[in-house]
């Protein structure tokens, strides 16, 4: 099939080979003539199967057909990064044809909302915002979603982990109900997005497509280390893939502030992406990674789903991800359109139960690598053993495994139950005195923290 077999117009048709492009995804085959016929759907692809484009494109196309003098369709996004992405392939799709899109989102200027204002309050087609921004500007009474006749979830899974369901459900209510054609879509499908669409979508379509799997072109690889084996590790693997684009993910903002420091210091080309950085900081970075200009970027998971980054050759987990489906996500960065990639991770001792889950997920043991030379003893990789949280079997003599290389805690004795813990220093020191203060002002910024995973 080609997308001339799908009817479009000819505006739209002129569009999609100005852009080379030729034949539909298999989310697109399927969808889009769901979508063209105006029943409801609910969709499960995992990022990278050109789900954007499966409903941009016939929501394109009935607008040439039918225009709206209002805003005609909503799309809602769990993040701004991914509203500026999808506003970015509207300007390709929509080049021939007459039809306005604009992104609504947070952390700018007022002059960006000025902006946003204007387009929603004379009516921009297509209108693609963040959940939070949108009912910020519906608050100021301007808004009419009297006219919506299409309203898209995409990532829904990330927007309900991200806590957006009682914004999505405000802005739901404001929108018609019998002439609305609901579009969601999620790259997982747990419980709760079932209930969801059973609240807000009728006598749905339902497709799925590679639930949760990597794409075949990936090369998988871990390595089992201690924590202080993490930083020489991923120079090491750095090293060995010089002149790369290479994404690095951690799972706290902390650690990638400190990992990008780190690596800038030892001289490599990178850049950083967290939630502590503005907009126009975030969008610079991206633009200097996607140009190349910049070589390495370590990143939270705030982009590891919707960003289109081409050309992607390695990805590095540098922890072990908290979702088993996050790490599709984060190494569906790399091996895009049938291309090649690399994906490593690291993990520690208390990290090999959670990677066992990854493992089982995606019906894959992925293959476990050993240290390069010099960087000491490894751990011995066992994904049945729960090293936190007192759940799980423990370790022979009910030792838990120690982040120390020797795989020991040195003890004189005198630690709280003797053996397993490290010494204490006495009282009323000058270096105690400096520990306290230095705990007492990490506990301070972790309470100022997001939660360290966006």
């Amino acid at each position: 099939m080609n997308f001339y077999d799908l009817d479009f117009t000819d505006e739209l048709l002129d569009s999609l080979d100005a852009m080379r492009f030729s034949e539909p995804t298999p989310i697109q085959e399927q969808a889009i003539p769901v979508i063209m016929d105006g029943r409801d759907l609910i969709a499960c692809a995992q990022t990278g199967t050109g789900k954007t484009a499966a409903y941009l494109l016939p929501i394109i196309d009935d607008l040439v057909r039918n225009p709206n003098d209002g805003v005609d369709t909503i799309i809602l996004v769990p993040t701004r990064e991914l509203a500026i992405q999808i506003d970015q392939q509207m300007g390709g799709f929509g080049y021939f044809v007459s039809v306005s899109s604009t992104a609504i989102y947070g952390g700018n200027d007022s002059g960006e909302w000025s902006r946003q204002r204007t387009a929603l309050s004379e009516g921009a087609d297509i209108v693609i915002a963040t959940p939070g921004r949108m009912l910020q500007h519906i608050s100021m009474g301007y808004v009419d979603f009297s006219k919506v006749r299409h309203l898209v979830l995409d990532e829904a899974d990330r927007m309900l982990d991200m806590g957006f369901y009682d914004d999505i459900m405000q802005v739901v209510k404001l929108l018609p109900v019998e002439t609305r054609q609901t579009l969601m879509f999620s790259a997982t499908m747990p419980p709760k997005i079932r209930d969801l669409a059973k609240t807000i979508l009728r006598n749905p379509a339902e497709i799925s497509i590679a639930i949760a799997k990597p794409a075949e072109g990936i090369r998988q690889a871990a390595y089992p280390v201690y924590e202080t084996q993490k930083g020489s590790l991923v120079v090491d693997i750095l090293k060995a893939h010089a002149g790369m684009s290479i994404i690095i993910f951690g799972s706290r903002k902390q650690s990638v502030k400190e990992l990008g420091h780190t690596l800038r210091r030892r001289g490599f080309s990178a850049g950083v992406i967290h939630s502590d950085l503005e907009q126009a900081e975030r969008e610079e970075v991206l633009r200097q990674f996607r140009n190349r200009n910049v070589e390495i970027l370590v990143a939270t998971d705030i982009i590891a789903r919707g960003i289109d980054i081409p050309d992607v050759d390695v990805v590095i987990n540098f922890d072990v991800p908290r979702d088993a489906e996050d790490y599709v996500h984060r190494i569906g960065r790399t091996a895009r359109a049938q291309s090649k990639g690399e994906a490593f991770t690291l993990i520690v001792p208390d990290e090999m139960f959670a990677f066992g889950r990854i493992e089982k997920l995606i019906e894959k043991t992925v293959e476990k690598l050993p240290l390069p030379e010099g960087l000491g003893e490894q751990p011995k990789y066992d994904p049945n053993t729960r090293t936190r949280g007192g759940h799980g079997p423990k370790q022979q003599g009910g030792q838990r495994p120690s982040p120390h290389r020797d795989g020991q805690r040195k003890n004189n004795g005198r630690g709280r139950g003797g053996e397993g813990h490290s010494p204490r220093k006495p009282r009323n020191t000058a270096d105690a005195e400096k520990k306290r203060e230095k705990s007492s002002g990490e506990k301070r910024r972790r309470r100022g923290d997001d939660g360290g995973s966006k």
